[in-house]
């Protein structure tokens, strides 16, 4: 095993504190790419007392709560059902965990909060706004990240055998005093975690560490190994905590010296447990993990373009009744698994005992598949004059990096620029980051603001890119002075109204869309655009090309 305090030491406890309570402690959380540093732990996780079964994003429900045999069915003439994986308590492995879709999630979630199940959920994910699902990281207590690990810094983890058995013949005898359930509460509150299973999966992490140091009673090097191990991953930035007060509590009076063993964890300040949790990972991963949440947050904005159902092709879906039509795709499989209980009594009915089988329309299942559009990311730019020399080159730098970091998406990028009297569609949809450099350095700057010019002509590429089955999703750069009619009148009160209409009719239209107020102070006209638009307002009054580049990747889900 590594030197103490190290990551791979980390990882050394936190399998052995597994493998001594893996009912108490739900799974573990690991952030690593496949190969022989994760391929460690995966066969440490052996010494787990559950058989291992193995599991992937798109296994079916059959196959999980079990369903009916269809040979064997049909060879006996009576229903016969096959065991799911779920059918008895089991270490599960999840592949490719951070694309598992919401219903696998869910169906996990409700696995782990029966008594008997424990989850190992492979986290490869790459990027922050891939990351596992609430449902599953909310119920697993240990997260460990190997991401970044080096091979010459790890060793075959061997898990001691004998200390694990003598540990798990004293988890049930471990006593809890009563402050350590309040203090593990008080740490979760203050490191700004909200779920309340939190401070219950530290306190199993307590016990396990308790019985595996050979102690009767939970004590505070136990509160600190739990605070390390279940409390850090979920913790949120500095920046985002909740304000808490700090009270000045009198300096309690002196106490005689005891025994470790029987040492009261009154004595442990919540303080050193937030800093063990705040110490126990790098900063940069809470802000990989926060802006992960910020990704998902934002209304309509998700890092995929739309679902559309058929019945061609995509991601297969289960298999429902319906009619034969044209394109309809019949599912053999489940067409015979709806007929195969039947068989008996139809034969019955029909007088034809040496029919092979019958089937009926009501028996009938269409496959049907949901594919994933491509997105479009359309950008209206104020390059009118009061906008055009202040941010006209924060925009084209904002979308240069966004479309550069996009060849590992399906998103295309469109540019609309809106001046004068008129606005002009500058890039239409496109992947290419040679064209878009080349349109960018020609877009001109200067005079009115026609802010409804802008948005109509935006409406009107969201709906061109929707008949070409694209996703599309506006981001309007302004510093809100709009005075340009739609007519090209200098009307102020009239482009206030018309630049409100068109705000209603992206909403009818179900757009997503992001208002980014540019201004040097905020504008209290792009506040109610946004909220007739029905659309997330950011003030940016003073954002480079890479910050502006930042939030529009975490506001609108890229």
């Amino acid at each position: 095993m590594a030197d103490e305090g190290t990551p791979w030491a980390r990882a050394h406890l936190a399998l052995t504190l597994l493998a001594i309570d893996p009912a108490g402690l739900k799974g573990l959380w690991l952030r690593a790419r496949a190969g022989p540093v994760r391929d460690h732990v995966t066969t440490a996780l052996a010494a787990i007392p559950l058989p291992a079964k193995r599991l992937h994003p798109t296994i079916t429900d059959d196959a999980l709560f079990g369903g009916l045999d269809l040979s064997a069915t049909l060879a006996s003439g009576r229903p016969t059902y096959t065991p799911g994986l779920l059918a008895t308590p089991s270490l599960l492995h999840l592949a490719m965990a951070e694309r598992s879709p919401p219903g696998l999630a869910a169906r996990l979630a409700a696995a782990l909060d029966t008594p008997g199940h424990a989850l190992v959920a492979l986290d490869e994910s790459a990027d922050a706004d891939e990351t596992l699902s609430p449902a599953l990281t909310d119920r697993l207590a240990l997260f460990l990240d190997l991401s970044d690990q080096q091979w010459s810094d790890t060793a075959p983890l061997t898990l001691d055998a004998e200390a694990i058995t003598a540990a798990r013949a004293r988890l049930a005898r471990i006593k809890t005093p009563p402050e350590a359930t309040h203090r593990l509460t008080e740490a979760a509150t203050q490191l700004g975690i909200r779920s309340l299973r939190a401070p219950l999966l530290a306190l199993a992490t307590a016990r396990a560490a308790a019985a595996l140091a050979g102690r009767s009673k939970i004590t505070e090097a136990d509160l600190l190994t739990a605070a390390d191990l279940a409390f850090a991953h979920r913790a949120l930035p500095l920046a985002e905590m909740p304000d808490q007060p700090q009270p000045n509590p009198e300096p309690p009076p002196d106490q005689p010296d005891q025994p470790t063993d029987q040492q009261s964890t009154q004595s442990l300040p919540e303080e050193l447990l937030v800093e063990a949790a705040r110490a126990a990972l790098p900063a940069d991963l809470l802000a990989r993990l926060a802006q992960g949440r910020a990704a998902r947050a934002v209304k309509g904005a998700t890092g995929t373009g739309a679902a559309k159902s058929g019945n061609r092709r995509g991601r297969p879906l289960p298999s429902r009744p319906g009619r034969l039509g044209t394109g309809a795709r019949i599912d053999l499989v489940a067409t015979l698994r709806a007929a195969a209980p039947w068989q008996p009594l139809r034969r019955r009915q029909s007088n034809r005992p040496d029919a092979v089988l019958l089937v009926r329309p009501s028996d009938i299942r269409l496959k049907r598949f949901v594919e994933t559009s491509d997105r479009v990311l359309i950008f209206a730019v104020d390059a009118s004059g009061s906008a055009a020399f202040a941010r006209l080159a924060e925009a084209k730098g904002a979308i240069e990096l966004l479309l550069a970091a996009a060849y590992s998406r399906r998103d295309h990028v469109a540019l609309l620029a809106f001046r004068g009297t008129e606005a002009d569609l500058i890039l239409p949809p496109t992947r290419s980051l040679v064209q878009t450099k080349r349109r960018l350095a020609g877009l001109p700057g200067g005079g009115g603001t026609p802010l409804a010019a802008g948005l109509k002509l935006a409406l009107a590429a969201a709906a061109q890119a929707r008949a070409r089955g694209l996703t599309p999703t506006i981001a309007i750069l302004t510093d809100g002075r709009g005075n340009i009619a739609l007519d090209g009148t200098a009307n102020r009160e009239q482009a206030e109204a018309d630049a409100l209409q068109f705000a209603r009719l992206i909403r009818a239209t179900a757009t997503p869309a992001l208002v980014i107020d540019t201004a040097n102070r905020p504008q209290p006209s792009l506040q109610a655009l946004s909220k007739q638009m029905d659309a997330p307002y950011l003030a940016l009054p003073r954002a480079d090309a890479h910050r502006l580049s930042s939030v529009l990747e975490a506001a609108l889900g890229a």
